[in-house]
C-alpha cells in the first residue's frame, strides 16, 4: 500500500517512518514530488488543519495519505503557541527563531510555572472520503536553555521531567515511545493494519 505523508519536514517524516515499520506500506513525503501546491493551514484546531491537509493531498495524488498536525501549548502563555508553533516567530521561522522566541516570552518565568503540552493529531484520507483521526499527548516543562542535537522543532527546551532530560536527548526509538507524535502514530498504526475493518463512508473515527 502506498500513503502519501503530508509534510516537508523530514524530522517528522523520520519519525513516522519509524513509527509504522513493519507494516506493508511505502511511505512518500512531500519532498518526494516536484511542484506540489502548499496548504493553507488556517484551521482552528490541529484536527482541522490536519484534515485539510489529508484531504487536500489525497485527492492531489489520488491515494490514501496521512497529515500530522502538532505544536507546543506552554501553560504560563495561555496555551500559545499551540496551532501556530511552527510559525511562532514569523511564517518563515527557523525552528531556532521559534526557540528563541518562547524563551523570550518565558523569561523571569520560574520552573514551577514553566509547564506545558505537546499535542499532535494525525488525520488519514483516502480518495474515496473515509477518514479517521488519531491523538497524542505529552507533558513536561520548557527549561531555560537548549539541551540536546536530537530531534526538531522545540524538543531542545521541552524538558520531560519522569525522565530528567530534553525530547532532544532521546534516541528515535526512545521519543516514539514517549512522545505526543509517537502515542498518535500508535493509534493510527492499529487503524492502517484494519483499513478495511473500520472505515466507513462518510464517518471519522477519532481515537484520543
Amino acid at each position: 500500500m502506498e500513503i502519501i505523508v503530508a509534510t516537508k519536514n523530514q524530522g517528522k517524516l523520520r519519525e513516522i517512518r519509524s513509527a509504522l515499520k513493519g507494516l506493508q506500506v511505502h511511505l512518500h513525503g512531500l519532498n518526494d514530488f516536484q511542484n506540489v501546491p502548499e496548504v493553507d493551514e488556517d484551521g482552528k484546531s490541529f484536527a482541522e488543519n490536519g484534515l485539510k491537509k489529508a484531504r487536500f493531498y489525497s485527492q492531489f495524488f489520488g491515494k490514501l495519505t496521512i497529515a500530522d498536525d502538532s505544536g507546543l501549548e506552554v501553560d504560563a502563555l495561555g496555551g500559545t503557541p499551540g496551532i501556530y508553533s511552527a510559525r511562532y516567530a514569523g511564517i518563515r521561522a527557523s525552528d531556532q527563531e521559534n526557540r528563541k522566541k518562547l524563551l523570550k516570552e518565558l523569561e523571569g518565568v520560574p520552573i514551577s510555572r514553566r509547564g506545558a503540552g505537546f499535542k499532535c493529531v494525525m488525520a488519514m484520507v483516502s480518495p474515496d472520503g473515509r477518514e479517521a483521526l488519531t491523538e497524542g499527548s505529552c507533558r513536561g516543562r520548557i527549561g531555560f536553555k537548549e539541551v540536546g542535537k536530537r530531534g526538531f522543532g522545540y524538543d531542545p527546551i521541552f524538558i520531560l521531567t519522569r525522565h530528567g532530560k530534553t525530547m532532544a536527548q532521546l534516541s528515535l526509538e526512545e521519543k516514539n515511545r514517549i512522545s505526543h507524535r509517537g502515542k498518535a502514530l500508535r493509534k493510527l498504526r492499529k487503524i492502517i493494519t484494519k483499513f478495511q475493518a473500520i472505515f466507513y463512508d462518510g464517518c471519522v473515527t477519532y481515537e484520543r
